[in-house]
């Protein structure tokens, strides 16, 4: 161990040492028209052949020797700046990009984009911009972020109507969805319909799905990384959208002209207003509310206080009331200790509120979670080719597994509190970025995690610590009895975890044109998702690992081809992965999730496999562009028995998961006809989602009763639809503030009725089986008016 211990010493020294006889360049790129920092922004100087990209805060660093050096700053729609700097010592450069405009050619400002990725170790990762999404037609004419990435080699959902999303083959609750760097737990808006991210709001979007930076954890399966816009710090602007179901308003302007800048957004829907028109007492509808400050205390600080509130309302009748949402706060202190250090300190907290209210029983019901959440990261740009990443986390959480209340006088409930839940997760992680050669580069780093679980009001004892038996003479699994209840203060700890997860990716770029890159990550989650439906829905109730429940470790290996073709005007991805999932739950049958304060009886701990292949193909520039996905995989899970005298989960053979799809086929084009009109469509295809149908029956005191074979045995029919929409932008007059535009679009245009579902009964009339297929829509057009001044 001293042996490594040294080595890494005198190879860090090495590259310090190296470091001292040159020069730095760095500084922050921002948006010239608004004053917002640029994520993602390629700086080259082609004579080294060498560059930095700008961080999540517009902050570059590059270490290079004195000289006269001709620096380029490029971006995807932004126009090229070319700037002669001659360099004898440290120097600050700040630069501001314009706009790219339409007549101005494109090919060189994505040429550099896609040759540095190209070259980066970083796969695996998908990024879309504002614009992209906003063009992607989707279901009542709402742009949507979560419907966007769908669109994406390996990403999928449930089908029509449900909420969350899939990737690689994993659960929805295997996604960290970060926005502003605070934790979504719910990313919905009615049950799946739309999501709660306002395209005006978003800046910026990155999916990770493999060789996911050391920086990031407390997910298997991927990290949705989103931020919101600063506010433009130059003017006021408002823009928005009126919509057949919804409408959208977005404000922002300078608090301090070029110092400090405000952004306040809203949506809501309004569809159930027009109800009462049919005698519909029925309601669902949503509304949320988007805020950021930022202000530049001087050059090398900077805060901002971003925030989202959210709530789905959703009600029959005046008996059943569902109300639900997210509220994030995030207030963050950028600092920069010197041209080579920067710094990111976050104080978030998050909180999942889940209500429910029945009328007709005479009570309510409250349930949440909330989590607070201390962050600091540090980037360190060593030289120029050598960059090391490094931080810590802390996060407190509370579980509110649900209370339940009577609602009036006459109610016949006595309040319940389900036992609440505490536990700290807390990491440490370090990262470095190495360029070895010209032609390799390396990104490794070590996360260290340890969880935490705390004391509750009661826990449960069982008899040889088992919550769950078998029972050898049915052959199932049964809940066991407690025969004790420990009382804990939540200063106790009851249960602790600690994983090491490294992390490694690294490219091999053949020439410009040309890479190959490989990786591999392990991740651990120390959350659960208690769900047994193939779509998460709000009444879902997370759980901590913890006595009984093991945390889910994951070990994910990706290797990748990458290829420009024609000098970036078309790009080839590839990339085949496996993926190994341990401790990922399962649920006995019959099991009852719902209210439920000794989950731990219904629930064992098995693991999972994903394995598969994917095609991303992209035409990049001219009048017509967008991509086609592909993806051909595998996702099973198994729980085999525990001892000789069990047999496990369906006989403790592998199972499809509910949402294994072997085929997926993705393709969005969009068609720039004029400078009045543009054209959108996309396809999709997927494989049946795994289901289970009765494989006979049997009678008893006359009432059938059908009975079920192996898990997953069966699968719903094929999904597939196209969607198209045209944009109208008409004529610009260049003095007049007001600008619009219209979106007419299609969603599923040869009505095709998609099964959300299939159940089976017995025909009244003739006493025949009859299986009922449930779609939710066939074809909708719709229309939104865009405006912005």
């Amino acid at each position: 161990m001293k042996q490594y211990f040294f080595t890494f010493l005198v190879f860090f020294g090495i590259v310090v040492a190296s470091a001292q006889n040159k020069v730095t360049l760095s500084g922050t790129v921002t948006e010239a028209a608004t004053g917002e920092t640029l994520i993602g922004v390629n700086v080259l100087i082609p004579s080294l052949r060498t560059g930095a990209i700008t961080n999540e805060y517009g902050f570059y660093s590059i270490t290079i020797p004195s000289g006269t050096y001709d620096v380029t700053y490029s971006s995807l729609g932004f126009q090229s700046k070319i700037t002669s700097v001659t360099l004898t010592e440290t120097k600050t450069l700040n630069i501001a990009l314009t706009e790219q405009t339409e007549q101005l050619e494109e090919v060189i400002i994505r040429n550099d984009v896609e040759e540095l990725n190209l070259r980066t170790p970083q796969m695996s990762v998908n990024a879309l911009t504002s614009k992209t999404i906003k063009s992607i037609p989707v279901v009542l004419g709402e742009s949507d972020v979560i419907k966007a990435i769908l669109l994406l080699p390996g990403v999928t959902n449930a089908g029509e109507g449900s909420s969350g999303f899939n990737v690689r083959g994993g659960a929805a609750d295997q996604n960290l969805i970060l926005l502003d760097e605070a934790t979504i737990f719910n990313s919905s808006h009615l049950f799946g319909f739309f999501s709660v991210f306002n395209p005006d709001a978003i800046k910026d979007i990155k999916l990770y799905k493999g060789g996911i930076p050391a920086r990031y954890g407390g997910r298997v399966s991927s990290v949705l990384e989103i931020f919101q816009k600063e506010g433009n710090s130059k003017e006021f602007k408002v823009n928005g959208g009126i919509g057949a179901v919804a409408s959208r308003v977005l404000a922002e302007g300078p608090l301090v002209k070029d110092r400090g800048a405000f952004l306040i957004g809203g949506r809501a829907s309004y569809a159930h207003l027009f109800l009462p028109l049919f005698d519909i007492d029925n309601k669902a509808y949503f509304y949320d509310l988007n805020t950021k400050l930022n202000y530049r205390l001087n050059d090398n600080n900077n805060i901002f206080l971003s925030g989202y509130f959210g709530r789905d309302l959703f009600a029959i009748n005046d008996t059943f009331t569902n109300l639900y949402g997210n509220a994030v706060v995030n207030f963050r202190w950028n600092h920069i200790f010197s041209e080579k250090l920067f710094s990111n300190l976050s104080l978030i907290y998050s909180d999942y509120y889940y209500g429910l209210e029945l009328d007709f029983v005479g009570f309510e019901w409250n349930s949440g979670i909330q989590n607070f959440n201390l962050k600091y990261d540090l980037q360190h740009y060593l030289s120029d080719t050598f960059q090391l990443d490094y931080g810590f986390n802390s996060i407190y959480y509370v579980f509110h597994p649900g209370k339940i209340e009577p609602n009036d006088a006459e109610s016949g409930i006595i309040t319940e509190q389900l036992t609440k839940k505490y536990a700290s997760e807390n990491a440490v992680y370090v990262a470095a970025d190495h360029d070895i050669t010209d032609q390799l580069s390396v990104q490794y780093g070590i996360r260290l995690s340890h969880f935490l679980r705390l004391g509750q009001d009661e826990l449960n004892v069982y008899a040889n610590n088992q919550p769950v038996v078998f029972d050898p003479l049915t052959l199932i699994y049964k809940e066991a009895a407690p025969i004790d209840t420990l009382t804990n203060t939540k200063g106790t700890t009851l249960k602790t975890f600690t994983n090491i997860e490294p992390r490694i990716a690294a490219a091999f770029s053949f020439d410009d044109n040309h890479s190959v890159k490989a990786s591999y990550t392990r991740l651990s989650q120390y959350l659960h998702l208690l769900s047994n439906t193939s779509s998460p829905t709000p009444l879902d109730v997370w759980t901590p690992s913890g006595p009984f429940v093991e945390p889910q470790l994951l070990d994910q290996y990706a290797l990748g081809f990458f290829k420009n073709i024609k000098e970036g005007a078309y790009s080839l991805e590839t990339e085949v992965y496996y993926k190994d999932i341990q401790n990922r739950i399962d649920y006995i049958d019959g099991a009852n999730l719902i209210a439920n304060d000794a989950i731990e009886q219904v629930i064992l701990n098995g693991e999972a496999r994903a394995y598969g292949w994917e095609v991303l193909f992209r035409k990049n520039e001219g009048k017509f562009t967008g991509w086609l996905a592909y993806t051909l995989s595998k996702s099973e899970q198994r729980t085999p028995p525990r001892n000789e005298n069990e047999i496990g989960i369906n006989y403790g053979n592998w199972y499809n998961t509910p949402y294994d799809k072997p085929h997926d086929i993705a393709l969005f084009a969009q068609y720039e006809w004029n400078d009045k009109w543009t054209f959108n469509a996309n396809f999709v295809y997927q494989t049946g989602r795994p289901t289970n149908y009765p494989i006979g029956q049997f009678e008893f005191q006359d009432i059938v009763v059908p009975y079920y074979g192996l898990r997953n045995q069966e699968r719903l029919p094929d999904y597939h639809r196209i969607d198209i929409s045209a944009v109208l932008t008409p004529r610009k007059n260049r003095d007049r503030s007001w600008q619009s535009e219209w979106v007419f679009s299609v969603y599923n245009v040869y009505n095709r009725r998609n099964a959300a579902s299939i159940n089976f009964r017995r025909n009244e009339d003739t006493g025949a089986n009859e299986a009922v297929r449930t779609s939710i829509f066939g074809i909708v057009p719709s229309v939104t008016y865009n405006f912005s001044f």
